[in-house]
């Protein structure tokens, strides 16, 4: 599927936030990209809510019509739209992957799902957007454990950050305890800023 594969620290200086994660281009130059930075026009109602529905589809790699798809899902369920939507995004087998360590970026964990190195309940799955439900033991393939990659990214991970999940490190396998909770979301996303602009 096809995915964003431009400049990371435009995307970065466009929100004016490292939504990759440590920029040191975003550290030297906080301004907006193109020619001559931020345009003075202020930005309509609808700007703002569409900046957010762009921010939140940069930071978590999805597309707009499997964001859109994932927007209605979460309106039939009963509670908060657009908690429910943060959660769903956060439940992704390639966010998950990311979470627990395993994986530096969402990019590389997303790799590291496609290319068949991640098991749930020990079975392989190589679908990024496989949605991890409360109880489910997320790790890596016994015949993986020894890559590099995967052992420098887990080298002094903190695994308390993130209090939904359990972490085993001699099985290098991670238990999804619950659903996380929107306070403990670390994404800065106005959620319901992209309720009101699919509301329309």
């Amino acid at each position: 599927m096809a995915r964003y594969t431009g400049p990371k620290s435009r995307i970065a200086r466009k929100f004016g936030e490292p939504i990759y994660g440590p920029d040191k281009v975003l550290a030297k130059r906080t301004n907006p990209p193109g020619q001559h930075g931020a345009s003075r026009k202020k930005t309509s109602e609808y700007g703002i809510q569409l900046r957010e529905k762009q921010k939140a589809k940069y930071t978590y790699g999805v597309l707009e019509k499997q964001f859109r798809n994932m927007f209605e899902k979460a309106a039939k369920k009963k509670g908060i739209t657009g908690e429910i939507l943060l959660q769903m995004l956060e439940c992704r087998l390639d966010n998950v992957v990311y979470r627990l360590g395993i994986g530096k970026t969402r990019d590389a964990a997303r790799q590291l799902v496609n290319h068949k190195h991640i098991v749930v309940d020990g079975e392989v799955v190589g679908i990024p957007s496989y949605q991890v439900k409360p109880g489910q033991l997320v790790g890596v393939r016994e015949r993986s454990k020894s890559l590099e990659v995967i052992a420098d990214s887990l080298a002094g991970f903190n695994h308390s950050k993130y209090p939904w999940f359990e972490w085993d490190e001699a099985s290098k396998t991670g238990k999804m305890l619950h659903v996380p909770e929107r306070a403990d979301i670390p994404e800065n996303i106005k959620e319901q800023l992209i309720v009101e602009l699919y509301s329309k």
